[in-house]
């Protein structure tokens, strides 16, 4: 008989054990999507002020990737900033504006995708879009991947 009491002890500290352990981990907030748009928005709204070349490097994390219809990815923000060598951006615009903004429960990836109007000349093409996020180590939004196509709009 004291066998099984000692049985039963040993588990219950076991079940005790087990129980504290995971209550202990740590309930992270989840993240308001709503700061990820704005970062969005923001790289919208520096796109227009400033002009796209800029604005695509300012808000690139180093580890950027960049997929463009007909070319190879171009990696990297060095490589980023090499592409735009040469090139002007003046009298064009790049605006966008997302639909959805959504944050990773650990608060460090998340995404948006939303529509983009781009001006040249007079004429407007519009398209969908997909960026992807990372914060960085000083708590800033840089995105790390950029995608978009022609012709869907909402």
């Amino acid at each position: 008989m004291n066998s099984k009491i000692q049985v039963m002890q040993k588990t219950f500290l076991l079940v005790c054990l087990v129980l504290a352990l995971f209550s202990c981990s740590e309930n992270k907030p989840v993240a308001d999507p709503q700061v990820l748009a704005d970062a969005d928005i923001a790289f919208s709204d520096y796109s227009a002020r400033h002009g796209i070349q800029k604005a695509f490097i300012e808000f690139a994390d180093d580890s950027v990737v960049i997929l463009k219809p007909k070319r190879m990815p171009i990696i990297g923000k060095q490589s980023l900033i090499e592409s735009y060598a040469g090139k002007s951006d003046s009298g064009v615009v790049l605006t966008w504006k997302p639909e959805k903004a959504l944050i990773a429960i650990s608060g460090e990836l998340g995404y948006t995708y939303g529509f983009w109007t781009f001006i040249a000349a007079g004429d407007t093409t519009q398209g969908s879009y997909l960026t992807i996020w990372k914060k960085d180590a000083s708590g800033h939004w840089k995105y790390i991947a950029d995608t978009g196509n022609e012709g869907l709009t909402k």
